[in-house]
């Protein structure tokens, strides 16, 4: 969204497309956006707080048949579900390492063959005069040897952390009341969980539950430091109120069934106690 925000200081025009209830765009939206001078369109492949999933397949198509570039991020996809640029359709698609146990500090752009890009930094010939600067070949290798990794265990690691991420879902439902879980309910990441429990905050639940040695966020880390409720579900219709109690809980290659049930151990009582102390939850 700040590239976007720079852009429109810049004097473009930018348009933000509505989202449903589980974080999906509306297609016809999108096609009835695109106006004659509309020249990128910009779409998440998959969002890095609730895991959904976007169409990404049918935005290329609508995309290509108006004459419109198409980039999508695909940071959260990249390593976790299959993503194939050809498949897609997409013209540009960007994927940065650390997401998929790579180094920090590198990505990729997958640039479709034919399309010319205007260098962010000039001063140098590397890649085809499209970066000024020396590349970090380690960092490029480790990205390399990560993605490689990642196809090869895509498919039985992937099961074991649904199936991990699923116990931690149906346990939370099952033990704390007056709760709700953000997202599709099938096109969604494998390994996100968001939740939001009513009636108390976030930070207050990230406190105790850090205290218990257990990681989990209340929203992403690009807006850490922030109090104010996530502008993702905010965006999906979700009150301010509720959005302040909202939790997402990532799971990796290296969860383990025993830490779910960690938190299905201390995660209830934690809510138990805030929502005695909550005059939301005393008023309800």
């Amino acid at each position: 969204m700040n590239p976007c925000k720079f852009l429109e200081k810049q004097g473009f025009e930018v348009t933000y497309l509505k989202v449903d209830e589980h974080g999906l765009i509306d297609l016809r939206q999108l096609e009835e956006s695109i106006k004659n001078d509309t020249i990128l369109v910009s779409i998440m492949y998959a969002n890095n707080e609730v895991g959904t999933i976007q169409p990404i397949q049918e935005i290329a198509k609508l995309c290509r048949s108006r004459g419109v570039f198409f980039h999508t991020d695909a940071v959260q996809a990249v390593g976790k579900i299959p993503v194939d640029v050809k498949d897609l359709g997409v013209d540009l698609l960007s994927l940065s390492g650390h997401k998929l146990y790579g180094p920090k500090g590198v990505g990729a752009l997958y640039i479709r063959k034919g399309l010319e890009l205007e260098p962010l930094l000039r001063g140098g010939h590397h890649e085809q005069m499209r970066r000024a600067g020396t590349e970090n070949v380690a960092g490029i290798v480790g990205l390399g040897e990560a993605a490689r990794i990642a196809q090869e265990e895509m498919g039985q690691e992937g099961e074991k952390i649904r199936a991990l991420r699923d116990q931690l879902e149906r346990g939370i439902v099952e033990k704390i009341p007056e709760i709700k879980v953000n997202g599709h309910p099938s096109r969604r990441l494998l390994n996100t969980l968001n939740v939001c429990i009513k009636y108390i905050e976030g930070e207050s639940m990230l406190i105790h539950l850090d205290f218990e040695g257990v990681c989990a966020s209340s929203g992403s880390a690009c807006t850490s430091g922030s109090l104010e409720p996530s502008h993702v579900l905010l965006a999906m219709g979700i009150p301010p109120e509720v959005a302040h109690g909202s939790l997402r809980f990532s799971l990796g290659r290296f969860t383990t069934s025993q830490e779910i049930q960690k938190v299905l151990e201390v995660f209830p009582p934690i809510t138990e106690r805030l929502r005695k102390i909550s005059p939301l939850w005393q008023r309800k």
